[in-house]
């Protein structure tokens, strides 16, 4: 939900500071002036500014910044050294790390800072320490008389980097070629600490007349220790203490990541031009209401993950700093020159990036990789991979603003059972608090909320409610009463408690970098506190930004104050981060069995896959929010976050029929499938709908449900390395250049390409078939030999989908109300062959809900078709451990109910299947129209490997 709704709900007048807001939401957008832009953001301002003198100056600029040369250290995988800044005489410290995996570190911090420079926020975005790898051979360590320092990697001696000495530059070399530098471009700029009184702006020549000149302060320092916008004053008792660095990709032309933006999934160029924007993109944690699109604009994430690509290689930077961060992009041709090892660059577009961040140190990962999936895998092996969630949470959800009560709830519940839908999950929205005071029942509205619980549980459904973290001011109301006893909330700097508005009006914000806040915080989600909950009911945490009403840019003044005494502008994207753990943790951790928690969370930074669900928030009903849910959700993926979808149809407005039908069947193939809708809106759950639309969408969900064996085992290969379900095209064919920029078509895993329909009206729309092997329609199974650009029918009741040749899609396909309901059903196994008649997959299999299979609990099975004979081969990790032959003999009843092999040229003389030296002739049917083979029940397990289906 968002700011500015706060008039809309029960309490009609919540307060008033001097004005009134009046919102009409159907005819309200985006608005841009209550935030900011880079110019009336100071220090984005000053570096930016700063950026233009050195590009104006051209080469005759050299960067203040040297590296002392007789300073340089060695031990063990760390290289150190101090850096002087020439202007200033400020000393840095610079460390470079060598990890493992194709992995480099790089810090710079103030050598003797005033005080402490904020670095605290490590511990909480990286999963645990990196791991230096093996110690440096003196080998591997080379100083040229100039100072010159070449490292070369010892996990892949293709790999090194070059420290240049004067003006400090490191290089990050592939086969002895630049593909990443850090200060290339001589923007490196880090604000030292400073008293008021020592600090020297930056002073210009200015003409005073037009015979004389004199020497005037810089208009981009104004705004260094006291900046103001619209009502608000930001004190800035630090001063100025950004730092800035430009990082150049050699050659490439293409730069993805750093969500969450409206915005394209190949970034674009943000110094104005053709296609461009005129603004860097912002990573700055905001309630944006009626977001635009097509925007660089900050939305309500922020990851600093950026991943870079081109035939042959790709590469990445994570940036790793939750404070306030611009980036800008530019692309140049590369004038062809001498190099490091005397390499020439080439005339290959590169991507120049500039990156700026409000305060902290600079602390920089650089990703070797070299494909895609190795750098996001480097980097989910820093920042954790993605948890793998309970399965119910991978079907189905229902949501609106809000279900009024108990009754509601059970008749929306008993309608998706009335008219055959299945779901897994409804929600309740703030309306079902007492008060919007979180961790209460409204009661006269849902006076039994337990046997409301039963009711879904005995479905298998589960029930999710909605906790923020701001709590409402009240007297005796526990919640406020312990945080103010305890000092558990975020404090003004002069030690009393922050208070502004949000939901319940007047509210505080609890401190989540208080580690005693994070545990009891984790504390209120046990069932002997949070009255009312069981063991079905799981949280939905909204406004974490932390959105605040009548704040500057509707989130939470910079200098308040942490625990710590940091101030909140130091580690205001983490927020969101550290609220989501500690929710997770409540919900996993409320049972003596710990379950898997599903969380969803609208705010997040670097590691929030770690703990649950992220949706791409209030969106509007409308097809360029469609089509903006794709690139959005394959960027999120792009950044660590996987498990990622949007409102669906549109959270603002009323969709049409068309619009709600394209939307279920594109959110299909989208990792969280989630109905949501405003308030002010009809209600339009899908039974809802009329007739043929209907039948349309539920052929949509029962499609998701039938998918969830291939979801449930994309979602496991994602917990292991990190690899999104919902793939860039680019992804899977990482050397065709013409899907470099491709964001309205996508893989899903490596075994189904998909091209959502986005354009009202339209009957058909062009699709991209990528490589040499078939592609197989998801719906007809009839063959698609065709490759490059190709205009295909795509009528409202068909979504563009295709099996890849060479993948086997494992599915289950009996009509259920619900996931639980299928945990036993048999499985189909979609064969589609490749042009040698070879096809492979894997299915996964556990209890769906605790964390059994860590112990060895759970099923995995490879199988493969080669030779017109299918067989299945047990790849789990430790198949003879006792977990898991006991769960392989509790779960030996699973089976393959039928087998549809596509591509099959002419029908076969018979198929026999062979078990323990028993032969049996197995019946089939074959479709010559459309290639296909289907066996009817083969009875082979899925747990016991060792048969063999042979087609003749």
């Amino acid at each position: 939900m968002k700011w500015g709704q706060r008039c809309l709900s029960r309490f009609h007048v919540l307060f008033t500071i001097g004005l009134v807001f009046t919102l009409t939401t159907t005819t309200l957008a985006m608005k841009k002036d209550d935030f900011k832009t880079c110019a009336q953001s100071g220090f984005c301002r000053r570096n930016r500014a700063y950026a233009d003198i050195v590009t104006e100056t051209g080469d005759s600029f050299q960067s203040p910044y040297t590296l002392i040369t007789d300073s340089v250290r060695t031990e063990k995988s760390h290289i150190y050294a101090d850096v002087k800044n020439t202007e200033s005489d400020i000393l840095l410290t610079l460390d470079v790390y060598l990890l493992q995996d194709n992995t480099a570190r790089v810090r710079v911090n103030e050598k003797q800072p005033i005080k402490p420079r904020y670095d605290g926020h490590g511990k909480h975005t990286l999963q645990a320490e990196p791991v230096l790898q093996e110690g440096l051979d003196k080998n591997n360590v080379e100083t040229s008389p100039e100072g010159v320092v070449t490292i070369t990697m010892n996990d892949d001696k293709t790999r090194k980097i070059v420290i240049h000495p004067n003006p400090l530059r490191l290089e990050f070399l592939v086969n002895d070629s630049p593909v990443i530098s850090l200060n290339n471009r001589g923007l490196f700029n880090f604000e030292h600490l400073r008293t008021k009184e020592s600090h020297k702006p930056k002073m210009i020549q200015h003409d005073k007349d037009s015979e004389s000149t004199e020497e005037k302060e810089a208009p981009w320092e104004s705004g260094s220790w006291e900046e103001s916008f619209k009502t608000w004053t930001d004190p800035k008792p630090n001063g100025p203490e950004s730092i800035a660095m430009d990082i150049t990709f050699h050659d490439f032309g293409h730069v993805y990541g750093i969500p969450e933006h409206a915005s394209s999934l190949s970034l674009k160029e943000t110094r104005g031009g053709d296609n461009a924007y005129t603004d860097p993109y912002r990573l700055y944690n905001t309630d944006v209401f009626e977001y635009a699109v097509d925007s660089p604009t900050s939305l309500y994430g922020a990851v600093p993950f950026m991943v870079a690509h081109r035939v042959g290689q790709s590469a990445g930077v994570f940036w790793m700093n939750p404070s306030e961060t611009w980036v800008d992009i530019v692309k140049s041709k590369s004038e062809e020159k001498v190099l490091s090892f005397g390499k020439k660059s080439s005339d290959k577009t590169s991507t120049h990036t500039h990156w700026i961040s409000e305060a902290g140190v600079l602390d920089v990962f650089v990703f070797f990789g070299p494909t895609t999936k190795d750098v996001i895998r480097q980097y989910t092996k820093l920042t954790g991979t993605p948890m793998l969630p309970q399965q119910f949470a991978l079907g189905y959800h229902q949501c609106r603003w809000n279900y009024i009560n108990q009754k509601d709830v059970l008749d929306v519940d008993s309608q998706f059972d009335e008219h055959d839908m299945p779901y897994d999950v409804i929600w309740l929205d703030i309306e079902y608090t007492d008060d919007r005071k979180y961790f209460t029942w409204e009661n006269n509205k849902f006076p039994e909320p337990i046997k409301m619980e039963q009711v879904l549980d005995s479905k298998g459904r589960k029930l999710v409610v909605i906790i923020d973290p701001h709590i409402k001011r009240a007297d005796n109301y526990r919640i406020c009463e312990e945080a103010k006893k305890d000092g558990l909330f975020v404090k003004q700097p002069n030690g009393n408690d922050y208070e502004a508005w949000c939901w319940p009006g007047q509210s505080s914000w609890v401190d989540f970098y208080n580690p005693e806040a994070r545990e009891w915080w984790k504390e209120q989600f046990k069932f002997n506190k949070f009255i009312g909950t069981q063991e079905n009911v799981h949280v939905w945490n909204d406004m974490n930004e932390p959105s605040v009403f009548n704040g500057p840019e509707i989130t939470m003044q910079k200098e308040m104050i942490h625990h710590g005494n940091w101030e909140h502008r130091v580690l205001h994207n983490l927020y969101s981060l550290l609220s989501f753990q500690s929710t997770s943790d409540g919900v996993r951790e409320r049972t003596a069995v710990e379950h898997r928690p599903f969380v969803l969370t609208r705010g997040f930074y670097a590691g929030a896959q770690r703990y649950g669900a992220v949706w791409t928030g209030d969106n509007m009903a409308d097809w360029d929010a469609l089509y903006y849910s794709n690139p959005m959700s394959l960027t999120n993926g792009m950044g660590g976050i996987v498990f990622t979808g949007a409102d669906v149809p549109g959270f603002f407005n009323n969709p049409t029929s068309e619009l709600l039908v394209r939307w279920y069947q594109a959110a299909v193939y989208q990792p969280f499938f989630r109905g949501h809708a405003h308030i002010d809106t009809k209600r339009r759950e899908p039974y809802l709908v009329p007739e043929p639309y209907r039948s349309m969408t539920l052929a949509a969900l029962r499609e998701r449900y039938a998918l969830l064996p291939y979801w449930y085992t994309l979602f496991y290969d994602a917990s292991q390395v990190g690899t999104p379900m919902m793939r860039p095209m680019f992804m899977e064919f990482p050397d065709d250049e013409s899907l470099f920029v491709t964001e309205d078509q996508f893989m899903l895993g490596s075994g189904i390409m998909v091209k959502p329909v986005t354009v009202e009206g339209a009957t058909s729309t062009e699709v991209y078939f990528a490589g040499d092997e078939p592609w197989y329609d998801t719906l007809t199974h009839a063959v698609v030999k065709l490759t490059g650009r190709h205009n295909v029918n795509a009528p409202l009741g068909k979504i563009p989908a295709y099996y890849r040749g060479g993948n086997i899609i494992p599915r289950r396909e009996r009509v259920r109300r619900s996931s639980h309901s299928m945990k036993l059903d048999p499985f189909t196994l979609v064969i589609a062959l490749d042009t040698q008649g070879n096809a492979e997959g894997t299915l996964y299999v556990d209890d769906g809900e605790t964390y059994d299979y860590g112990t060895g609990a759970y099923i995995h099975t490879k199988f493969n078709y080669s030779n017109g004979a299918l067989t299945c081969e047990n790849i789990h990790a430790d198949p003879n451990s006792k977990a898991a032959q006991q769960y392989a003999k509790d779960m030996k009843s699973l089976r393959i109910e039928r087998i549809h092999i596509l591509g099959v040229s002419k029908k076969p003389n018979g198929i026999q299947a062979e078990s323990n030296d028993v032969k049996e002739n197995l019946v089939f049917e074959y479709n010559s129209a459309h290639a296909k083979i289907s066996i009817k029940d083969p009875k082979t397990s899925i747990a016991e490997c060792g048969w063999t289906i042979a087609v003749a």
